[in-house]
């Protein structure tokens, strides 16, 4: 009787056993920020197979490419982080976190900004689009606290490349920007849009998309600096024509 009550745990002050607390406590642990949601590898090919299925169905379920995006990217987000930790401009994007949203941007002072300047087209791009920062989901499925900030910043700097490229947001836009990301991140989530978007197309702008559209892409994407190194939210008073020019994007055909 005494060596069965010296095994029995004591009672929680909350109330709750021992065995529960040692649970969330283990569950806790494998949490790496707010919303991470801890998958097996076998897990992440499930969820990125059924992602890329949705995502090819219907190229606007923005939910699917992000799940796709954070379970394919394991070998081009460590590259993308590389990157910003090897550059001035990228390391502090890396130690500060900035966001981009509309609690983060002042709206009417980027309206009074000059025609032609980046905060002034980026707040354009987002009225004529119907578009909102807001709408780009937090990751869940990226298994490192940092690389999960990287692909945030890629995703809330997409309608700035929308801006910098020049290019709306109809399915020509897209798979124009997806080409240009492909080759800048290496993305496995870019790749597969640009190379299944175009299916969609018309005859006429398929024309348009690979005889022009797609090869000013690839040699933007080829020549720019990464895009990921510019703080932009530090850059809305400089003109679209010289950040253009400074990170090496030649000019929209």
């Amino acid at each position: 009787g005494r060596a069965g009550l010296s095994r029995a745990e004591p009672p929680a002050r909350d109330g709750r056993s021992g065995t529960e607390e040692e649970e969330e406590e283990e569950e806790g642990c494998y949490q790496l920020y707010p919303g991470h949601i801890p998958t097996s590898p076998l897990q992440k090919a499930l969820l990125a197979a059924g992602s890329a299925f949705m995502a090819l169905y219907d190229p606007y379920r923005h939910d699917m490419v992000a799940v796709l995006g954070e379970t394919t990217g394991c070998l081009a987000l460590p590259n993308l982080r590389d990157k910003m930790k090897h550059h001035p401009e990228g390391y502090r994007i890396l130690q500060e976190r900035p966001h981009i949203r509309f609690s983060t941007l002042n709206m009417s002072k980027l309206r009074g900004l000059p025609d032609g300047s980046l905060g002034r087209e980026y707040v354009r791009f987002l009225e004529d689009n119907k578009v909102s920062p807001d709408t780009r989901m937090p990751p869940k499925f990226v298994d490192d606290e940092e690389l999960a900030y990287v692909i945030q910043r890629y995703r809330e700097v997409h309608d700035l490349m929308h801006t910098l490229l020049g290019m709306p947001t109809n399915m020509l836009g897209e798979v124009v920007v997806k080409w240009f990301e492909a080759v800048q991140t290496g993305l496995p989530m870019c790749v597969l849009g640009a190379v299944f978007g175009p299916i969609r197309l018309s005859a006429r702008k398929l024309q348009v998309l690979a005889t022009e559209l797609v090869p000013w892409a690839i040699r933007s994407g080829r020549n720019a600096s990464c895009i990921l190194n510019v703080y932009y939210e530090q850059r809305w008073e400089q003109p679209v024509e010289s950040l253009r020019e400074e990170i090496g994007i030649f000019p929209p055909p």
